[in-house]
């Protein structure tokens, strides 16, 4: 078994030869029980896809693998600090653990600021530089009526 310091490396090597085929900066490995299960470098450019961070692809090819949305077993690496987009999906993954490099003002140093979206996301809505409507009539409390009464619902 590997220890944290090599699965970091790895993380970092991961972004590092994500460079070299025009990827940004990131990469990121997903563990499990003492071995990699997932790991992934940053595609945004390369897809054409916005949230085709190193983190979020990691996720999806750790849930895949495992079988489920549910990654509380896993810890993930990562060559900087997740961003917010990247930070939801952890948390929604349940992931307990988040080891990283560089944070997040390196990142920025380099031209990754994420500095709005974190000051954006303790405002309301409606203060928001983003316009943000909310719009009721469209049935919305049907929705979460039917969620709450079926009875086969896998919380998540």
């Amino acid at each position: 078994m590997k220890n944290e310091i090599d699965f970091l490396k790895r993380a970092v090597e991961i972004a590092g030869n994500g460079i070299k085929e025009g990827c940004g900066p990131f990469g990121a490995v997903i563990v499990r029980k003492g071995e990699i299960i997932s790991e992934a470098n940053n595609r945004v450019v390369l897809s054409g896809d916005p949230t085709a961070h190193a983190e979020i692809l990691a996720i999806r090819k750790a849930s895949s693998i495992v079988g489920s949305h549910d990654l509380s077993e896993c810890v993930i690496y990562s060559s900087c600090e997740p961003c917010p987009m990247c930070l939801g999906a952890i948390y929604w993954a349940g992931i307990t653990k988040v080891v990283f490099a560089s944070d997040r003002n390196d990142a920025e140093a380099s031209g990754f600021s994420d500095s709005l979206i974190y000051s954006e996301l303790s405002l309301e809505p409606s203060a928001r530089k983003i316009k943000f409507i909310r719009m009721k009539g469209a049935g919305e409390e049907k929705v979460f009526k039917q969620w709450d009464e079926t009875g086969n619902k896998v919380p998540y």
